[in-house]
């Protein structure tokens, strides 16, 4: 599976059947509707987030945190190669994520780092547990290893399917629109590590491109990714802060 991982410019897997499938319906039943969660719309993106994870159902919680497990972790980085990688309780850019019909995430790099800049974000973990899902259906995960003017690879959003992938300079990633009538659901979790997965420091804010077939979006969205940068050289830590955090109202000793 290492070789696997490894075998693109966009470093990637694949794990099918991931729980028993008793367990992986048990987390799709229990995705919220679409109405309580955030929607982010513009040209870069069409789809629904949640962080704040006290409000949904604790079976979410728990299958998030338990990607966050120590032991988890350790395999992930057998998998993948990477080491001295950590999981982010903050779930920050973590958490749900919910695609309905014409939902859209355009090419794009993440945020390179956590969100106090103090770590590298070195790998995503996707697992998608909506049963039936098929390649027809849209909202799946594409990879372009020759980056947003190229042709990208496809890894279908297929049930009960966990997807590893690296990032770094040149992940670029979307998904495609969903053509059906039906909800594709997601659980995330990003991986930070103090070393970057590429032989040199490096710092970018999330970056959308338009599609090939976009050539008017992707100037705008250029010109977009040039002013955010470059408040962020000025202002480390931005100026706004992201609301996509989970926010724990009590520490780990349960006191508030």
């Amino acid at each position: 599976m290492r070789e696997d991982f490894a075998s693109h410019v966009v470093q990637s897997c694949v794990i099918d059947d991931l729980l028993p499938e008793e367990e992986a319906l048990r987390i799709s039943e229990a995705f919220p509707d679409k109405s309580t969660m955030t929607l982010k719309k513009s040209l870069r993106e069409y789809k629904y987030v949640a962080a704040q994870m006290d409000r949904y159902n604790s079976v979410l919680e728990e299958i998030i945190f338990a990607f966050q497990q120590p032991g988890v972790v350790r395999v992930v980085e057998e998998i993948t190669g990477i080491r001295e990688m950590v999981p982010d309780e903050n779930l920050y850019a973590g958490g749900i994520s919910l695609m309905a019909k014409d939902n859209y995430l355009n090419p794009h790099l993440d945020n390179s780092h956590d969100k106090d800049r103090q770590a590298y974000r070195v790998l995503n973990l996707l697992y998608y547990v909506t049963p039936d899902w098929s390649h027809e259906s849209g909202g799946n995960l594409e990879l372009w290893d020759e980056g947003p003017k190229g042709q990208p690879r496809e890894i279908v959003s297929k049930f009960n399917r966990l997807a590893l992938m690296a990032t770094h300079q040149k992940s670029w990633h979307s998904v495609n629109q969903i053509r059906v009538d039906r909800s594709r659901c997601c659980v995330s979790n990003y991986y930070f590590s103090a070393k970057p997965l590429e032989d040199h420091e490096y710092f970018h804010v999330t970056s959308f491109r338009g599609r090939p077939e976009q050539p008017v979006r992707d100037l705008v969205l250029q010109g977009d990714i040039a002013l955010r940068q470059g408040i962020r050289k000025v202002f480390k830590k931005g100026v706004v802060e992201n609301p996509h955090v989970y926010k724990k109202t009590e520490s780990d000793d349960g006191k508030i």
